[in-house]
C-alpha cells in the first residue's frame, strides 16, 4: 500500500541531527524547472504565484541560489522540512527510525517542483505550487510538465498494491489514474455542521495529516485497517463508491 499527500508551503529549514536521506527521482526534470524559474523576475513571481513582493524576493533568491547537488548542507528531508496543515498533524519529530523507514518505502509527497518525493528526499527551498500554469517545453503548465512520470513511479513504488489517495486535488490531478496499474481509495472527511456532513477546507488537511501518521505509526499495508481510524474523533461511516470512503465526525 502506497500513501500520496501533498507538500506544503510552508517550509522549515533549521538544522537536524537526522542524517538518513535520499536523493530526489527526478533531479534532471526539477532542474529544467529550476532553470525557467532563474529567468524569472520578482515582477514575474508576483504574478505567476499570486504572492507578495517579500514572497517573491524570497523565491527569486531561492531560485537563484538553488544547487544541482542534494546535501545536508543546502538541502532537507521533505518530511522533515513540510510544516503545513498537513504536517502539523504528523508527529515526525518523535518518530523512530524503523517509522522513516516504514515511511520511506511506504508514503509519496507530490510536488510542483519535485514530482514525486520519498520522504527521506532531500529537497532545497522553493515554491511552486502545481496548479501553477508555468510555459515550458512540454506544454503550458506542470500537469503537462511532469505527463505520465508521477504515475510510472507510482506504480514502481505500489507494486499493483492499492494507492491511498490524501493529496488535495490540485495535487492528485498530477497523477494520470488511467496509467495507474493499482486500485486508488480517496479518504474524503467531512464535519457535521448546520444539520448535514460537509467538508470544511482547513479541517481536511489537518485529517489527512492524522491519517497520514496513523498509516505510519500503526504500519498499516491493508487499507481495511484504516475503518479503525479514530484521530481527532473521526469515525469511518461508508463506501460512496468510485473509490471514496467517508470519514465523519
Amino acid at each position: 500500500m502506497i500513501t500520496v499527500i501533498s507538500p506544503a508551503k510552508t517550509l522549515d529549514l533549521s538544522t537536524t541531527d537526522f542524517n538518513l536521506a535520499s536523493q530526489p527521482e527526478f533531479k534532471a526534470n526539477t532542474m529544467e524547472l529550476v532553470s525557467i524559474m532563474k529567468k524569472k523576475s520578482t515582477s514575474d513571481l508576483m504574478h505567476l504565484m499570486d504572492i507578495s513582493e517579500n514572497l517573491a524576493q524570497l523565491n527569486r533568491e531561492r531560485y537563484k541560489n538553488f544547487k544541482k547537488t542534494f546535501e545536508l548542507g543546502n538541502s532537507k528531508q521533505a518530511l522533515l522540512a513540510f510544516k503545513g496543515d498537513v504536517y502539523t498533524k504528523m508527529d515526525v519529530d518523535n518518530y523512530s527510525l524503523e517509522e522513516f523507514e516504514f515511511a520511506q518505502k511506504h508514503l509519496r509527497i507530490l510536488s510542483g517542483l519535485y514530482g514525486l518525493l520519498k520522504p527521506l528526499d532531500l529537497i532545497q527551498p522553493y515554491r511552486l505550487e502545481m496548479g501553477i500554469r508555468l510555459e515550458n517545453k512540454r506544454g503550458k503548465n506542470l500537469y503537462e510538465f511532469w505527463g505520465s512520470r508521477i504515475a510510472k513511479a507510482i506504480n514502481e513504488a505500489a507494486k499493483g498494491d492499492p494507492v491511498i489517495n490524501l493529496a488535495s486535488q490540485e495535487y492528485f490531478k498530477s497523477v494520470e489514474v488511467d496509467k495507474l496499474k493499482s486500485k486508488v481509495i480517496t479518504p474524503v472527511f467531512k464535519e457535521f455542521k448546520n444539520g448535514k456532513y460537509q467538508v470544511i477546507g482547513l479541517f481536511a488537511k489537518q485529517a489527512r495529516g492524522m491519517m497520514t501518521d496513523f498509516i505510519i505509526k500503526n504500519r498499516i499495508d491493508d487499507p481495511e485497517e484504516l475503518k479503525v481510524f479514530n484521530s481527532g474523533k473521526y469515525e469511518f461511516k461508508e463506501d460512496m463508491g468510485n473509490g471514496e470512503w467517508l470519514f465523519v465526525r
